[in-house]
Order: structure tokens, then C-alpha cells, then sequence
């Protein structure tokens, strides 16, 4: 299955490719198949612009769980509440420690030592996934991500084989394994690759495929995103090239993008090593949202009958 056998998808790409329209359109899909589902996304600290809260008309996330919808509930990773939390787990007195972490001194130390942002994700991320119900099931029986930019991506998936190449032991190096173990096992993570079926955004994707697998990230697929509706036969697009042919009409654009995007998708299949989904180009904003949740459904719902 394409989505819902995973306890966490990454959704991944460049910007401007729609990766975080697809992350709550892929959210509530699953929520309507009967998931437990928490969307978050990555950010840097507070007060910065929320792009899932843009979407649902919320200027803010929080870093707890919040309820959006029927099954579905939305959240903030933050760095700051990683450290806080791991800290927590390792030495007493919380207090002192929330008012360590938050001191401004601490904070940009946190910040900018390399790779603590990182670790802060990370364990704020395994906070989540070990999160119970009181009867001892799962609190988020899927998580869905919604990525920052592709080098963010990476260096979160990275970052458990560099930090456990330097650092010996400890609880840093169990909580690494413990979210390496469920992020590089293709049974519960997977990554999907959102992109536009141009050509500069395919040859980004199929990098970013690429760098995903030297991290050991195992990729679920790439969507297609704003992929045009073909209405032509092959006939009737020998006709209409044969017409075109030395004239400049009005259509021929929408035409030749059709064509652009056939190519794209052409390509992108013959370079991934990785199913390559398509969805729907919806010229009315407002129905947009409501369009990919459809057409998602319809993906896991055909996933769930091939299995």
C-alpha cells in the first residue's frame, strides 16, 4: 500500500511545487479511511508565518497536537521543545530545565552548533511516534510531515548516521537509533517527492530521490502535482499537431503543456526507481484543497484492493 501501512510519510520537494497542500490533502485522505493522523510540519522558532496554518486559517501551530478535523489533528515540530523533552527524559528538575532551554543564550547555542536543530526535530518527532492512548494504542497511528526546504529534508534523514559515527554511546545514541530504526525500516517510513510535471522541478525531484537514498530514507513515490487533463486520443493529437503545423492559434499553448507534462511524467518514471503518482491540475483554488483529497483517496483505495 502506497500510504497507510506507513506510521510516517516525509513529504518532501522544492518550493513552490505545492508539497504542503499535498501534505494536509494527504492527511485527510488517510483521515478519511479511518487513521489517526497528525499533520506537522518543521519550523525554526515562534512567531515565524505557519505554512499548514495558512491553509486552515490558523496563524500558529502548536508543538502539542491540536484538533482540526474528525481523526485528524495538526502540530509544530520545534527544536526547542526536542532539547526540552530529551532533557527531561535524562535529568530531574524540569523547572530548571525549561528555563535553561529557553534562556537566550542556550537557545542560540542550540541553534547553532551543528546539527542540535536537528537532533531537536528529531526527538521531538520520536515524541510523537511513542506517543499512547490510555487504552496503550497508538496516539497517531500515521504522521505526516510536511518538510521545509530539500536540504532540511536531508539533513534530518542524515542525521542519525552522522551522529552516531561520533558520539559512542549514551541516551542520545538509543534515541537516534530508536527514530533511525522506524525512519529507515520501508514498513513504517517512507518519503514522497512532490513535484510539477515541468522540466526543472523532475530533474530537482529525481535529485532529491537520489540524496533521500544515501541518507537510507526509502522514497514511497514521487506526486505529480497540477498534472493537465489530456482529453486527446493519440488520433486526435496527430490531427491537431498536423493543423498547428506553421500556424500560431490560439490553444496551442494549453496544447504544448499538455505535451510538456506527458514528456515530464515520461521521465520521470524511466529515471525512479519508484511509483510515480499524478494529480489532478484544478483551476479553481477554492476546489483545489478538496480535489487531491479525492484523488488521494482514490489512490489508497485502489491500494487497499490491490493488497
Amino acid at each position: 500500500m502506497y500510504f497507510l501501512d506507513r506510521r510516517i510519510l516525509l513529504i518532501t520537494g522544492k518550493g513552490g511545487v505545492g508539497k504542503t497542500t499535498v501534505a494536509l490533502a494527504i492527511a485527510r485522505a488517510a483521515a478519511r479511511r479511518g487513521r489517526r493522523v497528525l499533520l506537522a510540519e518543521v519550523g525554526d522558532t515562534d512567531g515565524n508565518p505557519s505554512p499548514i496554518g495558512r491553509l486552515i486559517g490558523r496563524a500558529q501551530l502548536s508543538h502539542e497536537p491540536q484538533p482540526l478535523e474528525e481523526r485528524l489533528s495538526v502540530c509544530h515540530l520545534w527544536a526547542r521543545s526536542g532539547h526540552e523533552l530529551f532533557l527531561r527524559s535524562v535529568l530531574p528538575g524540569a523547572p530548571l530545565i525549561k528555563a535553561a532551554v529557553r534562556s537566550r543564550a542556550v537557545e542560540r547555542f542550540l541553534t547553532a552548533a551543528p546539527s542540535f536543530h536537528e537532533m531537536g526535530v528529531f526527538y521531538h518527532l520520536l515524541t510523537l511516534l511513542r506517543a499512547k492512548r490510555s487504552d496503550g494504542a497508538r496516539r497517531h497511528e500515521l504522521i505526516v510531515l510536511d518538510m521545509p526546504a530539500t536540504g532540511h529534508t536531508l539533513a534530518l534523514t542524515g542525521l542519525p548516521d552522522i551522529l552516531l559515527r561520533l558520539i559512542p554511546g549514551g541516551p542520545i545514541v538509543e534515541a537516534l537509533r530508536e527514530g533511525q530504526a522506524i525512519l529507515n525500516d520501508p514498513k513504517q517510513g517512507a518519503a514522497w517527492v512532490v513535484a510539477l510535471p515541468e522540466q526543472l522541478p523532475v530533474t530537482e525531484a529525481i535529485e532529491l530521490v537520489a540524496g533521500l537514498g544515501e541518507t537510507s530514507m526509502p522514497t514511497g513515490g514521487v506526486l505529480l502535482n497540477r498534472m493537465p487533463t489530456d482529453p486527446f486520443t493519440a488520433d486526435e493529437r496527430a490531427a491537431l499537431d498536423a493543423w498547428f503545423e506553421g500556424r500560431a492559434l490560439f490553444g496551442e499553448h494549453g496544447l504544448r503543456r499538455i505535451e510538456a507534462a506527458r514528456t515530464a511524467h515520461a521521465r520521470l518514471e524511466d529515471a525512479v526507481d519508484a511509483p510515480v503518482l499524478t494529480l489532478p491540475d484544478t483551476p479553481d483554488p477554492a476546489a483545489a484543497s478538496s480535489a487531491l483529497v479525492d484523488a488521494l483517496d482514490r489512490h489508497m483505495r485502489g491500494s487497499e484492493e490491490a493488497s
